[in-house]
């Protein structure tokens, strides 16, 4: 059983790692909302089977599944990922999972577990969602801290050597704070990521539901190294919010004192909601509320990075090869694997980095 610790990870000598490091598992959960996914939620099931595959061949995986939908996933995924049944809300493990932190020291691994309030009541309830951290530490019997503020993974771009990017729009918004003031919000970061400098940037992509989460903006390829989301079509929303960060990111240094080196990644073309999708989804209270035509907030940089290679959704895109390249040229160490059909995901409001929760492995630096 995991251990609850009253002090932070910060006192404890625990940081957050950088997104590169060194993983033991990828944590993941199957879809079923049909109220959310069009067709059943059945594309998307197989668009998460994908993902959940190709990222198999690098590390270790999980599979959460409600009991309802166990015999399904445990029949469509390979037999050599982990299903476990776990009662859920929804299926951004990212989100809902724990941020694992690392001891150098002593090589030990614990869980932070934020307030998880359905990016700002999107949907109700989400109670089970908010007991997926503390559940998935119980089964790695990992030590678990509960932050005292509401916060998503997907808000969050730590480097490993102290510093953290992340928007006002989104964990300075007032759906976040709940009673918290601005100071005391960065504080919290600092002490259970354990990390020395916060990068506030103004707001996230257009057409986000998380309200600006940075993972589909500007995400670390390794510490010094940004890679940004990009748009030369001044008619694009996304083109203001792409030159602002890239500006604000130019100026700025890391907890180091070092600039930073920025790539841009070529973005997808709009996508959007067909009419089809849209009169596929279950109604909610008798009320229909996907609509044709509504765009996505769609990004190369939404990733998962393994130990082995770099999991990169593609849309069936004309830029998706450009995207790749970008993205290769900055992981020379990695292979970088493009899964097709994440638009079945991505229509939703993420893609593989919104439905992928890295598991970082303990050890000794130095």
């Amino acid at each position: 059983m995991s251990q609850l610790h009253l002090t932070t990870p910060r006192a404890d000598g625990f940081r957050m790692p950088g997104a590169i490091e060194p993983k033991t598992r990828c944590w993941m959960i199957w879809p079923e909302r049909t109220d959310e996914y069009p067709f059943g939620a059945r594309p998307a099931q197989k668009a998460f089977a994908r993902v959940a595959t190709a990222i198999a061949t690098s590390d270790p995986l999980t599979m959460c599944v409600s009991a309802r939908q166990f015999k399904n996933a445990r029949a469509v995924l390979p037999p050599h990922i982990r299903v476990v049944e776990m009662s859920n809300d929804d299926a951004w493990m990212r989100d809902v999972g724990p941020n694992f932190v690392v001891n150098d020291r002593s090589g030990a691994v614990r869980g932070v577990d934020w307030i998880f309030r359905s990016w700002g009541g999107i949907y109700s309830p989400y109670d089970w969602d908010d007991q997926v951290a503390r559940k998935v530490l119980d089964i790695e019997n990992l030590d678990r801290y509960r932050a005292p503020m509401v916060c998503e993974g997907g808000a969050l771009q730590c480097d490993g050597e102290g510093t953290l990017i992340t928007t006002r729009q989104c964990l300075l918004n007032p759906n976040r704070k709940v009673g918290n003031t601005d100071a005391e919000i960065e504080q919290a970061l600092i002490d259970y990521l354990n990390v020395d400098k916060v990068i506030w940037l103004p707001r996230g992509c257009p057409f986000d539901t998380t309200d600006g989460h940075v993972d589909d903006l500007a995400v670390f390829a390794r510490p010094g190294v940004v890679l940004l989301t990009w748009t030369e079509d001044r008619s694009d929303p996304q083109y203001e919010v792409s030159h602002e960060t890239f500006e604000i990111l130019s100026r700025e240094t890391d907890a180091h004192g070092r600039h930073f080196t920025i790539h841009k990644v070529i973005q997808p073309n709009a996508i959007e909601w067909t009419a089809q999708e849209a009169a596929e989804v279950d109604p909610v209270d008798g009320v229909a509320h996907r609509v044709a035509g509504e765009r996505i907030a769609a990004t190369y940089v939404n990733y998962y990075i393994g130990n082995k290679a770099v999991f990169v959704p593609t849309y069936e895109d004309p830029n998706d090869a450009a995207g790749l390249a970008a993205i290769q040229a900055s992981f020379p160490q990695h292979r970088v694997v493009g899964v097709p059909g994440c638009r079945d995901i991505l229509i939703i409001g993420g893609s593989i980095g919104c439905i992928t929760q890295p598991q970082y492995a303990g050890g000794r630096r130095g």
